[in-house]
């Protein structure tokens, strides 16, 4: 097996975002899956693999057609689409999804998990039961297994972001969620809520000066071209669920549904690894594109949100049941 780079994914993605076989039997059927995330995402590589194996699996009678880059619109646009089953298939992080439903970015507290083995532990155990419970009872079918986004990194262009109070008067791109909203203010910064596919030309343009994101949505987003510092502050997880329209995923045969599920699952895993495997060379191809990398003090960030109302906001929000749940992986909040 060669070794993984991010060429490797790179060119993988792309040929999956771009191709897919033209012949196929006369009952075949291709379905819609969405994203905002450019091609060059690790997930999307996966996501190909899986769509491959179940294009095989099916006989050519299940195929994906990919539409990267927001290409069908904005996130809450594109939700909309598939609620309505005008496509089938958007993989969606927590935090935007939580504007459908609210429990669905309590993985992404402000500071809340210590390491990506305590996400896991907690998403694959009772906070992503409860969420995806939630997400169901919305009209949403969501498969059990989500894909790592990774930790959220700042990045600014005119000053690192040091210690809490650097965030003061920052004007900083924030994704349409409730939740990172209100952890940017409760710093005192300035957050506007912009669609991926727009954060880009925001920072180019001086819209925002400052955006923050997983490191390889810095790389593949091509930010380092309009931004200068990277602080290291891991302020917030999140992970992509893999959503699909519940009255198209229902009238699947079962025997359809489990190939889908089981090469979703195996993708997700695969993906997991994977991040984990290319952090060290995107943070190396980051600095050679010019960034300068700064470790802050999380602990002060940390202490900081302690003295606020935001924990105790966010427990009121998300009731005390969910919010116990979430402890019990984290410990305790605020």
């Amino acid at each position: 097996m060669r070794p993984l780079t991010r060429r490797s994914f790179v060119a993988s993605a792309a040929a999956g975002v771009t191709s897919f076989a033209l012949l196929r039997p006369a009952l075949a059927a291709t379905y819609k899956l969405a994203t905002n995330l450019p091609a060059g995402h690790p997930m999307l590589a996966r996501l190909q693999e899986a769509a491959d194996k179940i294009a095989a699996d099916t006989n050519g009678e299940f195929t994906l057609r990919f539409f990267p880059n927001s290409q069908l619109g904005g996130d809450l646009e594109v939700l909309s689409q598939l609620r309505s089953g005008a496509i089938q298939f958007y993989p969606l992080a927590g935090a935007q999804l939580s504007n459908l439903v609210p429990i669905a970015s309590l993985n992404g507290v402000g500071f809340a998990f210590k390491d990506i083995s305590d996400v896991w532990k907690a998403m694959d155990g009772e906070v992503g039961t409860m969420v995806r419970g939630a997400l169901r009872d919305s009209g949403l079918f969501v498969f059990d297994e989500m894909f790592d986004n990774g930790f959220r990194q700042i990045t600014t262009g005119s000053k690192p972001i040091e210690k809490p109070g650097d965030l003061a008067g920052l004007h900083i791109r924030v994704p349409p969620s409730p939740l990172s909203t209100s952890l940017f203010k409760a710093f005192g910064a300035a957050p506007q809520s912009i669609s991926f596919g727009e954060v880009y030309t925001a920072l180019q343009t001086k819209l925002v000066d400052a955006q923050e994101n997983p490191l390889p949505l810095v790389d593949s987003g091509k930010f380092y071209e309009v931004q200068k510092y990277v602080s290291m502050t891991n302020h917030m997880w999140d992970g992509f669920w893999i959503l699909a329209n519940q009255a198209f995923w229902q009238k699947q045969p079962q025997a359809t549904r489990d190939i889908v599920a089981k090469r979703f699952r195996e993708a997700a895993l695969a993906e997991r690894e994977d991040l984990v495997k290319l952090t060290g060379s995107i943070i190396t191809k980051l600095k050679g594109a010019g960034m300068t990398f700064v470790e802050p003090d999380r602990q002060a960030f940390r202490t900081h949100l302690d003295g606020t109302p935001f924990y105790a906001e966010w427990k009121e929000r998300f009731g005390a049941q969910a919010w116990a749940t979430l402890e019990r992986y984290t410990g305790k909040l605020g």
